[in-house]
């Protein structure tokens, strides 16, 4: 495994007659985000806590950093980092003690300093938790996953309850997590997070994996065809380029190259003085094919 990180065949787990995985496969390799979504219900938080050992497992085959978690081995424990949704954190302690507190669990801990540096939180390192904004102590959480220098990180929901400002400056830790060599496992309700973050997606549905890949390519999304909706003004006359109206009096061409169209319906356009009062071109995003994929479990959920 010295490439991959997380290898799972065949993970099975049952809760009495309720099967709430069915035999799924995964791989993470080293140095790459893996976000894992699905909705609630679907088996997701029940995958995670048998990769971190915190669950055992009905059946299958668990690989993490070469160790079966289930053995709870101190030896895999020293090489993850885990970020949960809520924490423990004395918050009598400033970031800096909080942080030297969990480093010296360790037997080769990440330096203290650098680590608070890496999560952006150099000017508070002398401030007392209960003092920290929502998003800074999120970041605390980041740097006491990291205190231990662990090789592979869990992330749930990581920015839950942010603002978009403190989200994108999570973003940018989790970017920066790689670029110094971690692995990171992302557990996301944000599909512009996932887009944003992962380098590969696995959406599991009704305890299976039901759609796998790049947030680019999955479920053929790159396949997908693109819509132009525009809109012109009264007594316009558009050349049939198979456009619709929309219920809103928009128009709309669905095409799976939009360049052509795109050449014929400008020209038109310039040709005759038209001004679009509206012009947009668009592929589905990664939320429409997780709702697509997901819709009918999350409706059920």
């Amino acid at each position: 495994m010295s490439g991959r990180v997380i290898e799972v065949r065949g993970l099975r787990k049952a809760y009495g007659d309720v099967e709430a995985v069915r035999g799924i496969d995964l791989q993470v390799d080293r140095g790459e985000v893996f976000a894992l979504l699905g909705p609630n219900g679907a088996g997701k938080t029940t995958t995670v806590e048998i990769l971190e050992g915190y669950r055992d497992r009905s059946g299958g085959d668990v690989g993490v950093l070469g160790y079966d978690p289930a053995t709870r081995t101190l030896e895999l424990r020293r090489r993850v980092g885990i970020v949960l949704q809520s924490t423990g954190i004395d918050v009598f302690l400033t970031v800096r003690e909080t942080v030297q507190q969990y480093a010296g669990f360790f037997p080769a801990p990440r330096d203290v300093d650098e680590v608070i540096d890496l999560v952006g939180l150099s000017e508070k390192r002398d401030t007392r938790v209960n003092k920290l904004s929502g998003g800074q102590q999120r970041r605390l959480d980041v740097a006491v996953a990291l205190a231990g220098d662990p090789e592979l990180l869990f992330l749930d929901e990581p920015t839950t309850g942010f603002d978009p400002s403190a989200r994108r400056t999570a973003w940018e830790i989790v970017k920066s997590l790689t670029a110094i060599g971690k692995t990171v496992f992302l557990t996301t309700h944000f599909m512009d997070e996932a887009q944003y973050l992962a380098d590969r997606v696995a959406v599991i549905a009704r305890g299976s994996i039901v759609a796998e890949g790049s947030p680019s390519t999955l479920a053929g999304r790159d396949r997908m065809l693109a819509r132009i909706v525009f809109r012109v003004g009264e007594g316009a006359e558009v050349p049939e380029l198979g456009q619709v109206e929309r219920p809103d009096g928009d128009l709309e061409i669905a095409v799976s190259d939009p360049t052509e169209t795109l050449h014929r319906l400008t020209g038109w356009a310039l040709e005759h003085g038209v001004d679009f009062e509206r012009f947009e071109v668009s592929r589905p995003s990664l939320e429409d094919v997780y709702l697509e994929i997901t819709g009918v479990e999350e409706e059920a959920e």
